[in-house]
């Protein structure tokens, strides 16, 4: 590991940008982006420990569809962190500093049955959701239609897997409950 240590860029700064975005519409959106990253990275690690405890009679398809959600999370923290960075932030990297940041909680480490990891998540969905919705608002008041519209493609992301969290916590299933006890 190297000794040298130049920083280039404190974290929680926001310098000027390239886009002609104003420094201070810049600071206010850089810090909506860091909460939406925060946040994206608290439903990823919760989504991936369900990934790896769930089991069941529909262990397969759960087991798949919980990657394909955690995945897309990542993929959608991945275009915020580089929009974050383009507008002359610093993307919210660490765990500690993520937690900090975030406004959704992580249930824990405990393993809970299928029904109620699915009720946690759908939870955390809708409030990302609300703030992903408020970071759009904010976004487009300060005349960044680009956050705005990048904001937009991963909200159709978010309330599509919130959408297929809701179904499968419906009470139809072709499960027989005695398969279940």
């Amino acid at each position: 590991m190297s000794t040298q240590k130049t920083v280039r860029q404190s974290a929680d700064t926001v310098e000027e940008n390239e886009l002609r975005l104003e420094q201070e519409k810049a600071e206010q959106i850089v810090d909506a982006l860091n909460t939406e990253l925060a946040n994206a990275y608290v439903l990823y690690h919760q989504l991936k420990k369900h990934h790896w405890t769930v089991e069941g009679a529909e262990f397969l398809p759960l087991h798949e569809f919980l990657e394909e959600a955690y995945e897309n999370v990542e993929e959608g923290a991945d275009i915020i962190a580089e929009r974050a960075q383009a507008l002359g932030g610093v993307p919210v990297s660490g765990p500690a500093n993520q937690e900090e940041r975030a406004t959704v909680e992580f249930e824990g480490e405990d393993v809970y049955d299928v029904r109620t990891m699915f009720e946690n998540d759908l939870e955390m969905y809708g409030d990302i959701i609300e703030s992903t919705r408020d970071s759009i608002e904010l976004a487009e008041n300060f005349g960044d239609h680009a956050t705005a519209e990048i904001l937009r493609e991963i909200l159709v992301d978010l309330e599509e897997d919130g959408h297929h969290f809701e179904h499968y916590l419906e009470d139809d299933t072709l499960v027989l409950e005695e398969a279940t006890h």
